[in-house]
Parts: structure tokens; sequence; C-alpha cells
């Protein structure tokens, strides 16, 4: 087992690093600014344009390839921020898989793909890496736009073995004429927990031919790894991959372990003995996630106890670790550094790396919204035995920090990286008279979107669902939620509400999670869709709100309970929120909630601002009465599930227009319910029938677009709305 330890990396002008090569080679006193640059032919990853490169290399070379890969890796980490540890643990498998196979003919499947980066660096994008002008060249994930090389977008997990037997599958119906060679999943952090792989490696056996599935086994998840598959993997690992059960056997395909998983030598051996091998494999190798970061301390304040010298002794030039030394199957990896400190081994900072411009910065809607939440539920834990907590496998990026799950215990459960799963079970608990509350990001929901449908909602399961980064975001294309409302709020039976502020979204919590049969419950799944960057903003400076300031009338309520958090849970307290939440609703079951609020009376116009979008809402309100003198009626509707009729009637009278905005996909979303529901009551006095203008996003797959620059694209911006408003009178 890997013993002495260290974390994180010193960011100042120059770093230590271990490398790969042999003789514990350490790259000690390079500035940033001249770690390898493209075109400077002193390096050799500057000279390395294709796959056949790095075949072209010495094999001595290799060894220092990696290490100035490595290099690569934690100085863009420093400036651009991404999956570094992920990639550090893969740089001398990537490396020899470019070594022994021949990409594109050989067809390399990442999954998940955000361990790419050194596949990328290899396939004629290493200055994308180098060049800090560059960074924004290529995203985070394989994508066949950038480079031949790359078969499919990919930016969830567990896909690969499938997408892998459907090209092996065409290659062996087409033959030699198929242009295809060996065909290559690389599945790890956590991706093998998922259902469809378990399809995927069922297929495979059955389908037979040549298939090699590189399981690269790092301890890890995005956070942990949970779940009964883990302590026979670990035996794998002891045994040296003879131990049984051995669950590749078991699904009746050939197995080989490489322990030294970042030993570059010893995988191109790996890999050549199972190159053009006429059957399904399962090359399992052995990595350290985060490989390459030292010992020293990062910054002056750093929370942590290990920070001792590193050793540089290991014969790859990767020190070892004792954050390995956990029971099986392990619950916590006893380390909570944050994104801007990450740390090598079975540390879940090692996922995510902030850059250094961000350090320091306010917490993000997903992890302040989400500690927020924790806070909330934490204390009804004692009382309340069945309210459980359960996230697939990304808690720490929303909020669900190290602290609340440890003590949370039993009333929090990590599944892994399985939506579906994830969301059938909280069906069994609430079937059960328990109380779940689901929490993962927007886009990773798409996945179980067959368990909305059946076990939660077809079942009225009492399911409350935490919607993380639902709408427009700056995220890749594979991370988008701006699909969210056009998903939940169209599956009957749902509830899906999208508050306005941290006050209305604990409301919206306590209510949906009330105790099952309390008299204000809802009937069924409730969704809640986390507030986003404009409500936070407009909560920190409340003149982003000009008509309220963010002083809106209290709800009716039967019953208050004070909002209240220790800073352990995350910081968030009773000044933060200011005020109570309602627990009950004043009128019977579901109807009080779905009420929408009118904060502003007016004429001429009225504009319904859905969630995200509200802030817009009111500053277009006050640009009209600045600039033109009308006093617009500003309307939260606060969920997207219903349309409150009573309002939508009483806007006939004095209102030639209605505006909607939403910050989600347009078509089949929420504005165009309005739209038709004029449209379908339409009535004799046409004074009466109001003109509708839907403002939302294009139906479309957006890349790394800033959110800034997405409103403008749609139109929901103060000029753009303003200008169509008054162009219509």
């Amino acid at each position: 087992m890997r013993n002495a330890s260290g974390n994180g990396f010193d960011s100042s002008d120059s770093f230590a690093v271990s490398g790969a090569a042999e003789g514990a080679a350490r790259l000690h006193d390079i500035p940033l600014s001249i770690t390898p640059s493209h075109g400077d032919d002193s390096h050799l990853l500057s000279r390395i344009a294709s796959p056949a490169d790095v075949k072209a290399l010495a094999p001595d070379e290799l060894a220092e390839l990696c290490r100035e890969i490595r290099a690569t890796l934690l100085a863009y980490g420093h400036q651009h921020g991404g999956h570094i540890g992920s990639n550090l643990g893969m740089v001398e498998a990537t490396v020899a898989l470019h070594r022994v196979f021949d990409s594109p003919r050989d067809r390399i499947v990442f999954d998940v793909s955000h361990q790419s980066y050194v596949h990328k660096m290899l396939t004629g994008r290493a200055a994308a890496y180098l060049d800090p002008d560059r960074f924004s060249e290529v995203t985070g994930f394989t994508n066949p736009d950038e480079s031949k090389h790359d078969q499919f977008v990919l930016g969830h997990t567990g896909t690969s073995i499938s997408l892998a037997c459907g090209l092996a599958k065409t290659r062996d119906m087409e033959g030699p004429n198929s242009g295809i060679g060996n065909v290559i999943a690389v599945i790890g952090d956590g991706s093998l927990s998922s259902g469809v792989a378990f399809e995927g490696l069922n297929n495979a056996a059955e389908q037979g031919g040549n298939l090699i599935i590189v399981f690269n086994d790092n301890e890890m998840s995005i956070a942990g790894d949970f779940g009964g598959m883990y302590g026979p993997l670990a035996r794998l690992r002891a045994s040296g991959g003879t131990a049984q059960p051995n669950l590749f056997n078991a699904f009746g395909l050939d197995y080989r372990y490489v322990e030294a998983g970042n030993d570059v030598s010893a995988l191109v051996a790996a890999f050549e003995e199972v190159r053009d091998i006429d059957h399904p494999v399962v090359v399992h190798i052995h990595t350290l996630k985060g490989a390459g970061y030292d010992g020293e301390e990062t910054h002056a304040d750093r929370q942590t106890a290990s920070a001792s010298p590193v050793s540089f002794d290991s014969p790859t030039g990767v020190h070892p670790t004792d954050n390995v030394n956990h029971s099986e199957p392990w619950h916590s990896d006893h380390c909570n550094l944050s994104d801007h400190e990450p740390h090598e081994g079975q540390c879940e900072a090692s996922h995510w790396q902030n850059p250094d411009a961000a350090i320091g910065k306010p917490d993000d809607p997903r992890k302040h919204y989400g500690k927020m939440a924790m806070a909330a539920l934490e204390p009804r834990f004692a009382a309340e035995p069945g309210l459980v907590v359960i996230s697939p496998a990304t808690p720490g990026s929303n909020g669900i920090t190290h602290e609340f799950r440890e003590r949370a215990g039993a009333h929090y459960v990590d599944t892994g990286i399985t939506e579906s799963h994830a969301v059938a079970y909280a069906a069994g608990i609430a079937r059960a008279g328990g109380t779940p509350v689901v929490a993962t990001t927007a886009s990773f929901f798409q996945r179980a979107y067959d368990q909305f449908f059946q076990e939660m909602s077809l079942n009225r399961s009492r399911v409350t669902v935490l919607d993380f980064l639902g709408g427009l975001s700056g995220s890749d294309n594979t991370h988008s939620g701006a699909y969210d409302v056009t998903m939940f709020s169209n599956i009957p039976g749902v509830t899906m509400l999208v508050p306005t502020s941290a006050r209305d979204y604990l409301a919206d919590l306590a209510w949906a999670t009330a105790p099952a049969g309390s008299a204000d419950a809802p009937a069924g799944p409730a969704v809640i869709r986390v507030p986003g960057e404009a409500i936070l903003a407009a909560e920190r400076d409340a003149t982003l709100l000009p008509v309220t300031g963010g002083q809106i009338a209290d709800r009716p309520q039967s019953a208050s309970l004070p909002v209240s958090a220790s800073s352990a849970s995350g910081g968030i307290s009773a000044a933060t929120v200011r005020g109570t939440v309602s627990v009950t609703a004043q009128h019977a079951g579901a109807r009080h909630m779905l009420d929408w609020r009118v904060n502003q009376t007016g004429s001429q116009v009225a504009i319904i601002g859905l969630g995200n979008a509200y802030p817009l809402a009111e500053q277009t309100a006050a640009a009209l009465s600045d600039d033109y003198g009308i006093t617009a009626t500003v309307i939260d509707p606060r969920q997207c599930t219903s349309l409150d009729s009573d309002v939508l009637e009483s806007l006939r009278d004095g209102h030639q227009q209605v505006i909607t905005l939403e910050d989600g996909q347009l078509e089949g979303g929420w504005g165009e319910k309005v739209t038709a529901y004029y449209a379908n009551h339409h009535v004799s006095d046409g004074s009466r029938n109001p003109r509708v203008l839907n403002f939302g996003a294009a139906k479309e797959f957006t890349d790394r677009v800033s959110l800034g620059e997405l409103n403008e694209r749609y139109g929901l911006t103060v000029e753009q709305v303003t200008e169509a408003i008054t162009r219509c009178f």
C-alpha cells in the first residue's frame, strides 16, 4: 500500500512537482512563465503534433514526456482550472495508449472524458494547455469537432463501454473495409458504478471480438467510492488481480491487472500484450488520482495537518501518499480541502481545481444555496429518522460539505454516479414513508428521465428534487441546464417550484419535505430549482431589484420555523435569510404554494419573470418607469407547473401587453403556456386580449458561452426587452 503523504503545491512564481522521469527527476525551479511552450524545441511536449510523434520517441524519453505533461497540467490548473486530478493520474496511461495504439484508426473512447486532457495534448492540441491565450480553444471533454482523434462529445459517465461495443460491432460486420482497428474504452474515476456501464459489460461479453476495456481504478469517484463493488475491487488490488470474486470474470470477460498504473513502461508492456486481441478483455490499472501534487503549503491559511516534505524515491517520480488507507467500503476521505487546494490520492479536492484567480471569492450559487438547504434540513434529522439526503456522486459541487456529510451519518447517502438509481431509490424511501431529498445538477438529472416519469411521478412518490445549475449558464455543451424547465414542468404530477430568494427557497424546501401525513404536504413529487447567479447577485445587492429592493410582502402562513444553522454547516445563518420561512400554507394543499405573487400593480404592461429571470423583470419595469412613465405590473410566478388563471384574467383589464421572461429553452418551455392561455381563452372584447411577448433561449446547445453573451443573444437584457415592449405601442 502506498505510504507517506503530501498535499497541494506552491502557487508562487516557482513550484515543485514530481515527474515521471526515471531517477526521480524533478521540475523543481521552473517558473510558470517558462514551462514548456508550443514551438520550443527544447521540450518534448512542444514537438508532439500527433500520436505518431509519441511513437517516434526513444523509450527512455517517455518518462520525460510524462514529466513535462504533468508540469503543464499543474501550471494550467493554476491559471485556468479544471479536472486536473483525474488527468494527473492518467498521464502515463494516456502516453502509453498513444505509444501502442494507432489513433484514430484504433478508436479510443474516454469515460469520463474529463480525463482526456493528456489525450488532447498528444493529438495536436498541446498549445491549448501551454499558451494562456489559447486556453479557450478546447473543451474540458472529448469533442469530434476539435479532432478526428475524439470519438464522441462526452461529459457524463458510464457510456464508454456501450459506445465501444457499437464501434466494434460495425467493424466486425463490415470487416477490413470498416477502417476501424482496435476499439478501446477507457473508463474510470467512478464511472464503473453507473448502471449503463454494467449494461455495456454484459453486452461486450456476449458480442465477443476485439474490445479492450481499460479500467482506471484510482479508488475514487468524484467524491468517495460507494457501493458493494468496491470491496471486491480492493481485494483485487491487494492480491495483484487474483482474488475472487472478480466481477469482470463474472461477466465472462478476460482480465489483466497492472498495479503500476503510473509507470509508463509497465503500461506500454500491458497494452502491447492486448493489442489486436481477438476477444474482449479488461485491463485493470491502479492509478493515483492527482499524482504529482507536491507536499508543500499552497496557502498560509491552509487548514490541513498533512504538509510534510515529499519523498521522490519512486522510480516513476510520482510520490506515494498515505491518503488511501481506509477500510472498505470507505465513506470518508478525511480530507476537506477546497477546490484551490487540491491533494493527490483519495481526496475530493483533487477532482476539480479552481484557478488561482478564484481564490477568496464568495461561493457560487450552487454551493451557497446547497449549504443553505443542508443547514435547514440538518436540525430535523433527530426528530425525523426517515429524512434522507441523496447525492449521486457530486456533493461538494452543490454545497453538501464534507462536515455536513460526517454529521448527517445515515441521513446522507452517496449512491455513486447513478442518477437513475438515486431517483428510484428515493421513490422507494418515499413509498415506505420516508422523506427523500435528491440533489444534483440539472444536466445530470436528464439521465433519470424514465425514473422521474415512472417510479417517481406515476407512483406519486413524495420525493423532493433539488435541481442545481438549472437555466442558462456559461457551462459547456454537456452540462447546460437550459432544458430543465421543459423537462420537469411537463411531467404529470410534478410540482416544479422556482424560488427567487433564499427565503422562498427555504419555504419551498420546508413545504416539499413536510413529513408524510402533514395537512398541507404536497400529494406528490416536488422539484425545486435552486436559484442561480442572477438571484444570488440580487440578494447580495438589493439595487438589482429596483422595484421591491428585495423586500416582498410575507406570504400568508399558519406556522413559522426560525432559520438557523451553525457555521460548521456552511456558514448560513439566520441573518443571511432574514426572518422566518413558511412551513405550512394558509390554504390547504398545494394551492397556496402555486399562487403567483404580484409584487407591483400597474397598467399597460405586465412583466412576469420566472426564477432567475425575475430580477430582469424588475429592472425592465424600472426602465419603463424612468424612460416612458409606464408603471408596469411585476409578477413572480414562483412555480412553472401550472398557470395562475386568476392573475392572468386580472391582467385583461388595463394591460395591452403581457411579457414572459425565462432563462431556459423557450420552445416547449413556460412562457409559451401563457401565450397559449390567452389564445385558447380569447374573449369577444378585443381590448381585453393582451398581446403576449415571450423571451427565452433558443433550442440549441451552447458551449462555454458566457451568461452575459447568452442573455444578449436571446434578448434577455433590459434594453432589448424594453425596446420590444415600446415598439409594440
